[in-house]
C-alpha cells in the first residue's frame, strides 16, 4: 500500500479520493487539517516544522505529498516534497504561478494574451500611468477573489486601496514567509508579497483548461467554463465540458502550455483561467493556477466516471496520468453556487440535514452543500469574494444544459435560508 499525505485533507474530498481508481493501493493521511492552516494569524514556518515532524515521526513508508487547495496548500506541498524527496514541483516554479506579479511579468515575455498590469502602492493617491477604468486591484496574492475589486472612477479606487490596506497582511504576512524561501528576480524581490496589482478590466466569456505536467511535458486534458451571475463577477456555476468551439479550446491549451513551458512547473496538476471575448476573438489569461481545482472534481466524475483527483495521485506516485474520458452517467456536470449578494446577515435557519437528503433523492445526480452555519455570521464564511456569500454548492450532472439548468432552479427554490440583518 502507498501512503499518500493530503495537506488540508477535508471530509468530503476524503470520500471523493477514496473512490478512485488508486484508493485499492493506497492509504489517505491528513497532513494538518484545514482548520489550521485557515487560522488568520497562520505561521507557515511553524506548519511546515509541524507537517515534517508528523512526516518523520510515522512509522511506514511516506510514498506521497498532495493536495488540492489553494493558499496556503500550493505553497507546502513542493516544500514537503522537497525536503522528503517525493515527486512534485518545485518552489520557485509555483511561486512564479502564484504572485500576481510576477507571473504577468512571465507571461508576458512568452504571451500576448495577457491585460495591461502594473503594481499598485497600498498608499497611492492615483491609478497606475496606462491603465484606465475600469480595472481591477488585487493583492499580488490572494485566495477565492478575495480582496479583488472591480473599480470605476476615482472613488471606487480609493475606497479599494482602504480595505486592501486593511486586510491584505493576512495572507500577504504568511506569503512573505515563502518568499523568503525562494530566490527571488529584483524586481518581484521589491514588491515582496504586501503590495497590490492593478489590471485592465477583461469582459466576454470565462473558461478553464486543466492539464498536468509530467517529465517537462504539460498535457492539457480539458476544457471548462465559468459562468457568472449575470451583471456580477460572482461565479454561477462551473461547467464541464466547455461549450466553447474546439478552435478555442486549442488555443487556451496552446497558450496555456508556452506558460507552463516557461515557468518550469513539472511534475505539477495546473489550471489555467481565460476571459474569451467571441466579438473581438480575443483570449487573456486570467490566472494560472499550479494545482487542479477540487471544484472540479465531481464533475470529471459524473462525466468521464473518475474525479480528476486520480490524475493528481497516478503523478505523484510515478504514475501516467492518462485517463479515458466520457465513461461517465451524464453528458454535462456543473458546481454551481447558489448566493446572497452584498447584505451581511447571521443565519437564523438553514435547509436541514433531512431537507437536504430529500431534495437530493428527487434530483439524480445531484449532491448539495449547505455552506452557513445558524447563528455564525456571513462575514465570517472562508474564502469568500467580495460581493457575495456562498449559500450552496450544488454539485449536478444531467444530459444536456437545459436539464441541469432546470435542477438547479429547483434546488434554489426548494431550500429554505433565513437571516437575521440585525434590523428592526
Amino acid at each position: 500500500m502507498d501512503n499518500v499525505f493530503v495537506v488540508g485533507m477535508d471530509e468530503h474530498n476524503h470520500d471523493v479520493l477514496l473512490r478512485t481508481p488508486s484508493a485499492e493501493h493506497c492509504r489517505f493521511h491528513t497532513l494538518l487539517t484545514l482548520e489550521e492552516l485557515r487560522d488568520d494569524k497562520v505561521d507557515l514556518d511553524q506548519k511546515i516544522d509541524r507537517a515534517q515532524r508528523i512526516l518523520d515521526g510515522f512509522t511506514g513508508s511516506v510514498d506521497a505529498v498532495v493536495g488540492y487547495w489553494d493558499f496556503p496548500v500550493t505553497l507546502l506541498v513542493p516544500i514537503l516534497c522537497e525536503n522528503n524527496g517525493l515527486r512534485g514541483p518545485s518552489l520557485r516554479s509555483v511561486v512564479m504561478c502564484e504572485h500576481k506579479y510576477w507571473s504577468r511579468l512571465e507571461q508576458s515575455r512568452v504571451i500576448d494574451e495577457h491585460p495591461p498590469f502594473a503594481l499598485v502602492d497600498l498608499d497611492a493617491t492615483e491609478p497606475p500611468s496606462g491603465l484606465e477604468y475600469p480595472m481591477w486591484i488585487k493583492p499580488v496574492k490572494s485566495a477565492s477573489s478575495d480582496l479583488a475589486f472591480r473599480v470605476h472612477d476615482q472613488r471606487s479606487f480609493e475606497e479599494a486601496l482602504e480595505r486592501l490596506r486593511g486586510g491584505i497582511d493576512r495572507i500577504g504576512v504568511p506569503f512573505e514567509q515563502i518568499l523568503a524561501r525562494v530566490d527571488l528576480p529584483e524586481e518581484v524581490a521589491a514588491a515582496g508579497g504586501r503590495t497590490c496589482l492593478a489590471e485592465g478590466a477583461l469582459h466576454g466569456v470565462q473558461a478553464a483548461v486543466e492539464g498536468y505536467v509530467r517529465h517537462g511535458e504539460p498535457v492539457v486534458y480539458a476544457a471548462l467554463d465559468s459562468v457568472d451571475y449575470p451583471g456580477s463577477p460572482a461565479f454561477l456555476c462551473h461547467r464541464y465540458p466547455s461549450e466553447l468551439p474546439e478552435r478555442v479550446s486549442r488555443r487556451m491549451a496552446e497558450v496555456a502550455t508556452r506558460f507552463i513551458r516557461r515557468v518550469g512547473l513539472d511534475d505539477s496538476m495546473f489550471s489555467v483561467e481565460f476571459f474569451y471575448d467571441p466579438v473581438g476573438d480575443r483570449l487573456d489569461v486570467v490566472e494560472i493556477n499550479p494545482r487542479h481545482s477540487q471544484t472540479h472534481a465531481e464533475l470529471f466524475e459524473l462525466v468521464d466516471g473518475i474525479p480528476n483527483h486520480e490524475r493528481m495521485l497516478r503523478l505523484a506516485l510515478g504514475r501516467s496520468p492518462d485517463l479515458p474520458v466520457g465513461g461517465g452517467e451524464y453528458a454535462v456536470a456543473g458546481q454551481w453556487f447558489h448566493r446572497r449578494f452584498g447584505e451581511d446577515g447571521v443565519p437564523v435557519r438553514v435547509p436541514t440535514p433531512e431537507e437536504v437528503r430529500e431534495l437530493e433523492a428527487s434530483l439524480p445526480g445531484v449532491s448539495i452543500e449547505i455552506v452557513p452555519e445558524v447563528g455564525r455570521p456571513l462575514t465570517e464564511l472562508h474564502a469568500q469574494d467580495s460581493y457575495s456569500f456562498e449559500l450552496a454548492k450544488i454539485t449536478m450532472g444531467a444530459q444536456n444544459g437545459v436539464e441541469m439548468r432546470a435542477k438547479y432552479e429547483r434546488c434554489v427554490e426548494e431550500m429554505r435560508f433565513e437571516f437575521d440583518t440585525g434590523e428592526r
